[in-house]
């Protein structure tokens, strides 16, 4: 009886995995449409100083933050007359909750949405060393926040030290570490914050990849199949060509994002 189960027992666990893959990759698909303009469009779009915005990926759920105060009502916010993007403050909302359970809520927000004209004044005052111009900007995407803490400055506060450590729960990346610059462009900033979505994030906290990093490898593999927080997620990469369809599973949320480049990038949650 026993050697019985000492043959039964291994075989029982090679099955498991290999369901486990099967299950991964042959789920049943259907084939979806996606627009030309997808491209300029989405949470991973890059926007740097070779990559402007495009009219398809201005935001259009901008609010005052003064007037959605109480969605986040850990911040402190020294001008009500900030913009911000709603889906950004919902998500920005339940961060700085969970940051208070760790006794850490002394942040405030300096900047989040500005449009052209008030990014083209910007850097007309600071300079290409301080700004981008407009439309270079990721704060004239909605997607990015700048975070301050009343207790000092990010780099050194608890506040930076949090978000550096758990950003990543909530969607959030830090945009610009202070060992990436020859990547980015863009020196160490510990207050800029940039919402890309799960599980992206958790993909880029884990691999130490800032977005270019991230957006070049999806290019060069195609795919990234990942497990996090006990759920599946496959991403692939698709360059854009007319009339592309993609495949999904159907009845499973999956999400599709353009990079501002070239192509699209669908997650699809299992």
């Amino acid at each position: 009886m026993k050697k019985w189960i000492f043959f039964i027992f291994p075989l029982v666990i090679i099955s498991f995995f290999a369901y486990e893959y099967i299950e991964f990759a042959e789920a049943p698909r259907t084939l979806l449409a996606v627009e030309n303009d997808q491209v300029y469009r989405g949470e991973l779009l890059l926007v740097s100083r070779d990559f402007s915005i495009s009219e398809q990926g201005l935001p259009n759920d901008i609010v005052m933050l003064g007037d959605y105060k109480s969605m986040a009502p850990e911040l402190w916010v020294p001008d009500t007359s900030i913009r911000i993007s709603r889906n950004l403050l919902q998500n920005l909302g339940l961060m700085l909750k969970e940051a208070k359970k760790d006794r850490v809520d002394h942040f405030m927000i300096n900047s989040a949405y500005r449009n052209l004209d008030t990014q083209a004044q910007l850097y007309k005052e600071m300079g290409s060393e301080y700004a981008l111009p407009a439309g270079h900007s990721e704060h004239n995407l909605g997607l990015s926040v700048d975070i301050g803490s009343t207790d000092g400055s990010m780099d050194t506060a608890p506040e930076g030290r949090w978000l550096e450590q758990n950003a990543w729960k909530y969607g959030f990346i830090l945009r610009y570490p202070k060992n990436k610059r020859e990547v980015t462009g863009i020196q160490y900033e510990p207050w800029h914050f940039r919402f890309v979505g799960f599980p992206h994030s958790a993909i880029m906290h884990k691999e130490n990849w800032v977005l270019e990093e991230y957006l070049a490898y999806l290019r060069e593999h195609r795919q990234y199949k990942t497990t996090v927080q006990g759920i599946k997620y496959e991403i692939t990469y698709y360059e854009m060509v007319e009339g592309l369809e993609v495949p999904v599973i159907p009845e499973r949320p999956y999400y599709i994002s353009g990079d501002n480049m070239s192509g699209v990038i669908v997650t699809v949650e299992r």
